[in-house]
């Protein structure tokens, strides 16, 4: 007797109650084999839409996916068993844990420093004895003073010649170089300047010193919910630390290094590209004598070009002139003049301009709308990279900033954090093409969410909108390079469903929609391909020839 489709051929020998249980089960089976059909397809869907969905992977590149998604469901499992599952906890809390992850020692290796010469000048950091294994191509979205891990401005430049200090009542410092005699101008609230070398030599511990003046050019702390209690004292807290450091970086001697010596972090974090936000304060000499915003941005293109030279599969350096939101209309003006003409100057160096700072302590782009549509008239294409949208609060100023950014043409959009609450904007994004830049640790940390896995992007990811992961301010948070932002991002916003085809979408993302020419990106496309190889080599160990 031959069974016919889903009818069941029931033997006359059975009972009857028999009967109805076989057939029941038939019956059941038949209705579920449709419906997991249709669920299969489901999910099908959903993970074709999603970031890197729609990337094919090759042979070894399944055998990677496979080794890494191992280790994540791994420690996901542990994380459940144990509760300390690093993205749902402050940065500061689970840095620890990210750093002991079997993910992210794939991610990341950690850089190492080197003190300054018995000479007082500063000395290159040696390069780290292994090459860090994800290969992230380019980082889109930092801030130039905050670029390099403090612990070389504190064990570095604070020891060069000529280093004097000051200290207000709140115990935050100020710095600056001077020779033959202490500084002039005395910052508001200050002490009175001292020597460091002389403030060191009368000190019983140096060390510890040493340890509160990196406090004091971070955010970094062990109690984040007791020391920041609201976004405003956090952002008062935060723009204290570049004002802080700008002591330091603002010397011409340092300003280069300090440069050269960013570059160096991002690229043992195997970054070849980045964009950086660039505010060019007033670069001052020993004498007290200081460089305008020409100066700085010769400076920067010509430090790139050497490292470029220094290090040839490091693509370069792209600066995006800014200035600070809180400025009123004429002088906002003024600063989108100041970016026209560097633009035309640096034409291979300067990508376009930005507003910058807490977008809900300063003017929204609408009320800057006329100093913003001032290249317009003059039929100059100003390229502009807004923040736009880094606000918990609906319906305000600063929410609707989204909107303005995308009417006013903007290149990327940073942050976005907003985005998920405007569906028309969103759709008109993804339609010009124009991607978010995402910085959760910076998101987390300056308290617009605290669980990763909750962040905006997370739907901004399973609707496959293009996103570039960048690390906004590192240093300030405690971090090195951008490998921890790709850590929370894989193992907390991406959650279980971004895999090996999601990081490779989101490498690709940050040179495609980077502000490099075609022949640029052709090139950068080409160095990041060897490098990614290399890295598929690695994590399924097989030598670079058998790959």
């Amino acid at each position: 007797m031959h069974n016919s489709g889903c009818v069941p051929q029931v033997m006359p020998q059975v009972a009857k109650r028999w009967q109805v249980i076989i057939i029941f089960g038939w019956v059941s089976l038949c209705a579920a084999m449709p419906l997991l059909s249709e669920r299969d397809l489901l999910i099908d869907k959903e993970n074709a839409r999603r970031t890197g969905g729609n990337l094919v992977l090759g042979k070894y590149e399944e055998a990677a996916n496979e080794k890494l998604m191992r280790l994540k469901e791994e420690e996901v499992a542990k994380a459940k068993e144990t509760g300390l599952f690093p993205p749902s906890m402050h940065f500061f809390k689970a840095k620890s844990l990210i750093d002991h992850s079997d993910v992210f020692s794939i991610l990341k290796k950690m850089p190492k420093a080197g003190p300054v010469s018995e000479s007082g000048q500063v000395r290159p950091w040696p390069k780290a004895p292994e090459r860090p294994l994800l290969r992230v191509g380019g980082v889109l979205h930092l801030h130039d003073y905050a670029i390099l891990s403090v612990d070389w401005l504190v064990y570095n430049a604070s020891y060069m010649s000529d280093c004097y200090i000051c200290f207000t009542p709140l115990w935050a410092v100020r710095f600056k170089f001077s020779r033959p005699l202490p500084p002039k101008d005395m910052p508001p609230d200050c002490s009175e300047w001292v020597l460091l070398e002389t403030y060191r030599k009368n000190l019983d511990n140096v060390a510890g010193f040493d340890k509160s003046l990196l406090k004091n050019l971070t955010l970094v702390t062990d109690t984040p919910e007791v020391t920041y209690p609201s976004q405003d004292f956090i952002w008062r807290r935060f723009e204290n630390g570049f004002i802080a450091a700008s002591g330091l970086i603002s010397y011409a001697p340092v300003f280069k290094a300090y440069f050269y010596q960013g570059l160096l972090e991002l690229y043992e974090d195997n970054v070849q590209y980045i964009e950086i936000r660039a505010l060019l304060p007033p670069v001052y000499e020993l004498d007290g004598t200081t460089h305008d915003k020409f100066w700085s941005m010769t400076a920067y293109q010509d430090t790139a070009r050497q490292f470029v030279k220094d290090h040839p599969d490091f693509v370069g350096a792209k600066m995006i002139y800014s200035t600070h939101r809180k400025q009123n209309v004429s002088q906002i003006k003024e600063a989108v003049r100041t970016a026209m003409a560097l633009r035309t100057e640096f034409q291979d160096t300067v990508a376009g301009f930005d507003l910058v700072g807490w977008e809900d302590g300063g003017h929204a782009l609408w009320d800057l709308k006329d100093a913003l549509t001032f290249p317009q008239t003059l039929g100059d294409k100003l390229p502009y990279y807004f923040h736009a949208g880094e606000t918990n609060w609906e319906g305000t100023p600063a929410d609707k900033n989204l909107l303005d950014a995308l009417l006013l043409n903007t290149s990327r959009i940073g942050h976005g954090f907003a985005l998920a609450k405007h569906p028309e904007a969103r759709n008109l994004a993804m339609k010009m093409d124009i991607p978010i830049e995402i910085c959760p640790i910076s998101n987390q940390v300056l308290m617009l969410v605290s669980d990763l896995r909750n962040h905006p992007a997370a739907f901004l990811m399973a609707e496959g909108h293009p996103i570039v992961v960048a690390s906004d301010d590192p240093s300030i948070f405690g971090a090195k390079g951008v490998s921890y932002d790709f850590y929370e991002m894989f193992m907390g916003v991406g959650g279980m469903s971004a895999d090996l085809r999601t990081l490779k979408q989101l490498a690709l993302n940050s040179l495609e929609y980077s502000s490099l020419s075609p022949d640029e990106k052709n090139k950068a496309r080409q160095i990041w391909q060897r490098k990614w190889d290399q890295f598929i080599a690695e994590v399924t160990n097989l030598t670079p020839e058998m790959y």
